[in-house]
């Protein structure tokens, strides 16, 4: 059997990469919405419980997280982690959940008290206020630091070489002992092209927000 081509290899590695982005986005986004209304609840034990996961996400790097997900099952439940990606998309998830959350709950928190005294008195309930009101301007405001986010998380995906999984990184690297180095400089590349696209994207998204002045 031929060895893989470098570039065929890089290719194969990067669509690794790709493939965690968007799957801890779809999930990681609308997980860090639960976990803001958990954070900004009235009831105390689930708001301390989900603020204090936050902070134990926030305070810990992803790296240690990646190893804890893959290894702590095995250890402490015996019930070893079979997938390693699996293991990643959890870690990953988690720990971007965490940090959109912070991101949702300041937004929320930037609204002024007036506009919820305002629906309410218009006989608006407390969803049709959010939903209505609120969102569209919690939004606007979010969209600068949750653009930051998303494009950490495209180069974060890089970490899942610690824990033995091919990425675009670990491919390149592997070509170093064969005497050849623009593999590696050319994962440059590919993040580059990514993630410009992606800024090209969520600058987009920010225009058509423009006509909500907030």
């Amino acid at each position: 059997m031929m060895a893989a081509s470098p570039w065929e290899s890089l290719s194969t590695g990067f669509i690794f990469n790709v493939k965690l982005f968007f799957i801890t986005l779809l999930l990681a986004l609308p997980l860090g919405l639960v976990i803001t209304f958990c954070s900004m609840s009235k009831f105390r034990p689930v708001k301390w419980l989900s603020r204090t996961f936050v902070w134990i996400i926030r305070g810990t790097p992803l790296m240690l997280q990646l190893f804890v997900v893959l290894y702590a099952p095995g250890l402490l439940f015996e019930i070893p982690m079979t997938s390693r990606f699996t293991a990643a998309v959890i870690a990953f998830v988690i720990n971007y959940a965490a940090y959109f959350s912070e991101i949702y709950r300041g937004g929320i928190e930037s609204v002024s008290v007036g506009q919820y005294e305002a629906g309410q008195v218009l006989g608006m309930t407390k969803s049709q206020i959010f939903f209505k009101v609120i969102l569209l301007q919690v939004i606007k405001r979010i969209i600068p630091p949750m653009s930051n986010e998303v494009i950490t998380l495209a180069k974060d995906t890089s970490l899942a070489r610690i824990i033995g999984l091919a990425e675009i990184i670990m491919c390149a690297e592997r070509f170093t002992k064969q005497g050849l180095i623009w593999p590696l400089f050319s994962t440059g590349l590919f993040f580059l092209v990514f993630n410009g696209i992606l800024t090209v994207l969520l600058g987009w998204v920010e225009k058509k927000m423009d006509y909500f002045r907030v």
